[in-house]
């Protein structure tokens, strides 16, 4: 019998959706809710992370498919470090999104609304820029998600810039089915469960403008709109700049 490359992959995927299903359905729904009553207010959802937990924020928004009310913040000094070594590294990046402070100057530069959500993705949840990022949003009156393991951030010591772990911070909290662990994973280990939490913010978003007779407008590829891509309400993906 042949075996076929990948199972193995994909019954750990499930798995992990499974686990997700059976642990996480309660919180994933305060959380859609949560999503879908800022939006609905005109409100946004502010989205960050930092590192590989990029992803998921560009997961959310902007693509094709997506639609307003999800605004990224993503810092290319501590993402964009494809480079390895040398000038925009990796060493760097992890230096930087270790430092107080930094957290503070990102978020002074927009004017944040009444009913914004902050949604903070970081699986290890022990890095200051996230924690104070999380922590700043709520001093500004923000609810926050935390998206995070939270076997991850209590098998270590609190940050000790920030004497806290993300969780912490968190009006609420996604537990990412994560071990415990910082060392490599198996071949057959989904490396990413946080990119299959994120669907049930995004879908109740959706069923939510639709119930209210505004449906939402959604970015589409230049296959459907003709010579570019085009978003119906430019001006709503924007983010609210303090300037």
């Amino acid at each position: 019998m042949t075996t076929i490359a990948g199972l193995e992959w994909i019954d750990a995927a499930q798995a992990v959706l499974a686990r997700i299903r059976d642990t996480q359905a309660t919180v994933l729904e305060e959380t859609a809710q949560l999503c879908a009553k800022a939006i609905a207010a005109d409100g946004l959802v502010h989205l960050f992370g930092t590192g590989h937990s990029r992803i998921p924020v560009e997961e959310m928004f902007p693509r094709y498919g997506s639609y307003p009310g999800f605004h990224p913040i993503v810092e290319l000094s501590m993402t964009f470090h494809t480079q390895v070594v040398g000038a925009n590294g990796q060493r760097q990046a992890m230096f930087i999104e270790r430092q107080g402070g930094l957290a503070e100057v990102i978020l002074d530069q927009f004017t944040f609304g009444p009913d914004d959500v902050m949604m903070v993705f970081s699986v290890g949840g022990s890095t200051a820029v996230p924690i104070e990022m999380a922590r700043g949003a709520r001093a500004r009156g923000l609810t926050v998600v935390a998206v995070t393991s939270l076997a991850q951030s209590r098998s270590g010591q609190p940050d000790p810039v920030t004497a806290s772990r993300l969780f912490e911070e968190a009006d609420s909290r996604s537990a990412l089915p994560c071990p415990a662990s910082t060392s490599p994973r198996p071949a057959s280990s989904p490396s990413s469960p946080t990119c299959l939490e994120i669907g049930r913010p995004h879908l109740s978003a959706r069923r939510s403008r639709r119930h209210r007779a505004f449906p939402p407008s959604s970015s589409t590829t230049p296959e459907l709109s003709g010579s570019r891509s085009c978003v119906s309400e430019p001006g709503v993906m924007c983010a609210r700049s303090s300037a």
